[in-house]
């Protein structure tokens, strides 16, 4: 595995973990998950992605979180989902 995917499938864990924390209430956790995912983040914009990647990557770095946002959360769920995808099926692009 290549430093690429684990930084891919680094941040889509940590928006995972936002999510559920968002959902459960539990907005200290969901804002260090975010912090952290936000270390994953900057490193992974250093590399070359494909165009939809990098959409994801730009929008969650302009993105204002909110530990109470449950629209928030969904999307990054959804995002989650889409980075595990690509970082699972890397190889196939």
């Amino acid at each position: 595995m290549n430093e690429q995917l684990l930084l891919m499938g680094s941040l889509s864990n940590d928006l995972l973990r936002v999510a559920n924390s968002v959902a459960r209430g539990s907005e200290k956790a969901a804002q260090n998950f975010w912090n952290s995912g936000q270390v994953w983040l900057n490193d992974l914009l250093k590399y070359p992605n494909k165009t939809y990647i990098e959409k994801i990557l730009l929008d969650l770095q302009n993105d204002h979180f909110s530990a109470t946002d449950k629209v928030k959360a969904e999307k990054y769920l959804m995002q989650s989902i889409l980075l595990q995808n690509a970082a699972l099926h890397f190889h196939d692009q």
